[in-house]
């Protein structure tokens, strides 16, 4: 059928070879947010430089570590059934992944009757769910685990079966009274024409919010998971900190290592919003569901890295021991589970040769080299570049092979093709990061890369200061980094006088990248002694930034945050 004025249809595929169409108001493109954060230097007065703190937290107590557990969408798409719910609740208590940390048995969408009964509540598909929802959440309690279920904030789900716009306190009294310990919301079929102009973004704070007070009001603790990551307009990390306990960031996930490869792509910079109670989600883990061993390795270790919930979305009763062994690394899911809460940041990205360090509760911190590309290759960071200091050694746990082995700073490993190499990293101290605007204090703006641009060479300019993922920048072991840590503050070809222009380049540790945050206001270069210079000292948007000789003028005073 047509869509409504204003609308499209389109096509989400789910990864079992169906496809569901949704008729759904898609606007325009809009930029994604790829925000970074990393360790900060001891070493460098930073009196004046403060992070910004990340919003505060949906305050029900819940998730304050990631979720863990199983949703059936990805194995078995519409296919849900009361039998299915039951035996994966079983296995999830016999092959070990319960005793690893695994809470919740979390349906998806198919799981309902196409109408609502006569005093409007769901109902349950009697053939697919004989027994009730209520009975299988039972079921699910009696093994220690928790139940999971799925609904839309718009009129209908993606499969088209009833969506909770309008029933929100209906629904939500329903699913407390059914004993859910966790509901996922969906992002079909949303009535934008109900909300004359406004954007998608605003539209979902209002549904999401009507979601969030619903669960609230039952009294029952309900961890409430947000899944409109596949809409990049609303742009959820932004905002949902006070509304949910996680956020899709990322379209749907496919069991293949280009669209692993995407989503991690998509989350590793938006680390500054995530934290206890509150996560970016980069959708389902995929393992066991199609990629090599190898790959799914690599997924497991970046979604721990990121702090990611650990949904597994693969079938459980059959699952193999390598599927297991991965699923259940609990050295792994340590990091994932660190009670500090921190997302894991990019220290640099080469060639598709990427470091992850996250700063870990003990002092540890983790650290992941990951190998985007074809061909094996040897990835190498240092300890200092992960923010440890202070030690003539440490020591280096692998958390796949469970070697320990000692370094005196440089920490390197061959790593496969498209897999990862995972280290505990401990001994010295380890520090923390400021990440944030760049803030040209004078003229009161910010550091800004023009049009949001990634292409080397892009001279910086000052901008009127708008939170945009081109303003957002991480200082780590004396880089500059923007993008999520793909692209560094660089001195135009290794010059050192005053008027070189100051651009953005590919990480490369180069001396022209080497910055210096002083106590007194001032970035300079560690290569050129010169100071970070608005030219000219203007004010106005689109002035470009330079090197310059210090002088102590306003136009070379910045902060952080």
């Amino acid at each position: 059928m047509n869509p409504a004025p204003g609308s499209y249809s389109i096509s989400r595929s789910r990864f079992f070879g169906q496809r569901l169409n949704v008729s759904a108001n898609i606007i325009g493109r809009s930029t994604r947010t790829w925000l970074a954060a990393a360790l900060f230097l001891l070493l460098i007065p930073v009196t004046v430089l403060v992070p910004a703190p990340r919003a505060s937290a949906l305050g029900n107590g819940l998730a304050r570590t990631p979720p863990m557990g199983w949703n059936d969408w990805n194995a078995y798409g519409c296919n849900v059934s009361e039998q299915l719910v039951k035996q994966t609740a079983l296995a999830m208590h016999n092959n070990g992944m319960q005793a690893a940390g695994y809470q919740y048995v979390n349906i998806d969408d198919c799981w309902m009757s196409s109408a609502r009964d006569a005093g409007g509540n769901l109902v349950a598909d009697p053939a697919k769910f004989p027994d009730g929802i209520a009975a299988v959440a039972g079921y699910v309690h009696s093994l220690g685990l928790k139940f999971g279920i799925y609904e839309d904030a718009g009129t209908a789900t993606c499969a088209g079966y009833p969506g909770s716009y309008g029933h929100e306190q209906q629904d939500a009294n329903l699913f407390a009274s059914w004993g859910v310990d966790y509901l996922k919301e969906d992002w079909c079929n949303i009535p934008f024409g109900s909300f004359p102009g406004q954007s998608h973004q605003q539209v979902a704070k209002t549904l999401y919010s009507r979601t969030r007070d619903a669960l609230a009001a039952t009294g029952r603790p309900i961890v409430f998971s947000m899944c409109n990551g596949w809409d990049a307009s609303v742009q959820p990390w932004t905002w949902a900190g006070p509304v949910a306990n996680l956020w899709r960031t990322t379209t749907d996930i496919q069991p293949n290592f280009s669209s692993m490869l995407s989503n991690f792509h998509v989350n590793r910079g938006l680390a500054p919003y995530a934290g206890p109670g509150a996560w970016n989600d980069p959708d389902m883990l995929e393992i066991g569901n199609g990629m090599s061993a190898t790959e799914d390795q690599a997924e497991f270790s970046l979604w721990a890295e990121m702090a990611a919930p650990l949904i597994e979305g693969g079938n459980l009763v059959n699952a193999s021991s390598s599927t297991l062994s991965i699923l259940t690394n609990r050295a792994v899911i340590a990091v994932d589970q660190d009670p500090l809460g921190r997302q894991g940041t990019q220290v640099s990205a080469s060639g598709g040769h990427d470091v992850l360090a996250k700063p870990l509760s003990n002092g540890d911190v983790s650290v992941v080299l990951f190998n985007e590309t074809g061909s094996a290759a040897t990835i190498s960071t240092t300890a200092g570049a992960v923010g440890k200091s202070g030690a003539s050694s440490y020591t280096l746990t692998n958390l796949w092979t469970g070697s320990v082995s000692t370094t005196t700073g440089t920490i390197t490993a061959s790593v496969p093709a498209h897999g990862a190499v995972m280290f505990r990293v401990a001994g010295g101290s380890t520090t923390t990061n400021p990440t944030g605007a760049v803030h040209a204090n004078g003229a009161s703006k910010c550091l800004d890369v023009p049009g949001s641009t990634q292409a080397n060479g892009a001279q910086l300019q000052i901008w009127t200061c708008n939170s945009g993922v081109n303003q957002t920048w991480t200082y780590s072991a004396g880089q500059l980094t923007v993008y999520g840590g793909t692209k560094c503050l660089d001195a135009y070809n290794n010059q050192t006088a005053p008027g070189t222009k100051v651009e953005i380049w590919d990480c490369n540790q180069g001396a022209n990248q080497q910055w210096l945050l002083n106590a007194d206001g001032t970035i300079t270069g560690a290569q050129s002694g010169l100071c970070l210079d608005v030219t000219g000292a203007g004010t106005a948007n689109g002035t470009p930034v330079e090197l310059w000789t210090c002088n102590g003028g306003s136009n070379q005073q910045w902060s952080i945050g």
